[in-house]
């Protein structure tokens, strides 16, 4: 007996950013949130970008949908881990690894509650190029885009600080 295993192009994802970010504590909305996404500007376009992040998500068994997974329970075992080092977040998912500068009130937010809300967003948004600032108008417009929301992975995860 054969089988086959399909092998995700990765080069299609282009670059892979993330930004973090938390609600206004002010409003009770004091979650660290990370926010993955491909600027789209692989070799084959947004469109293949889009194709290889849905790839890439059920090839680790993440849903797209309103559905939130919990890999808060099982950090070790879920295919989605952060670590926490000072203002550093790292960010790895198999065969992927991401690094973001986070705030002061994301570090307090995230050692306080122990968990942040992380999204991969399988639309491409190459108007947030990493070393440009995103103001939260054009955060709020792709974040919280209702499209947006129905075609990325949502988990919860543990916060892992990093043993020093």
């Amino acid at each position: 007996m054969t089988s086959t295993q399909a092998e995700i192009d990765r080069t299609r994802l282009g670059t892979l950013s993330v930004l973090a970010w938390i609600g206004d504590p002010a409003e009770g909305h004091d979650m660290p949130y990370l926010l993955a996404y491909s600027l789209g500007d692989g070799p084959q376009g947004p469109e293949a970008a889009g194709e290889a992040a849905r790839a890439l998500l059920a090839e680790n068994k993440l849903s797209v949908g309103d559905k939130v997974e919990d890999g808060r329970n099982d950090p070790a075992g879920f295919p989605v881990q952060i670590v926490l080092a000072d203002n550093q977040v790292a960010l790895t998912l198999p065969g992927l690894n991401a690094t973001c500068t986070v705030p002061d009130e994301w570090v307090e937010a995230a050692s306080e509650s122990g968990q942040a809300y992380f999204l991969f967003a399988t639309r491409p948004w190459p108007e947030a190029v990493p070393g440009r600032p995103v103001d939260a108008a054009m955060l709020q417009a792709f974040a919280g885009d209702e499209e947006v929301l129905a075609t990325s992975a949502h988990c919860l995860l543990a916060v892992r600080r990093l043993q020093q």
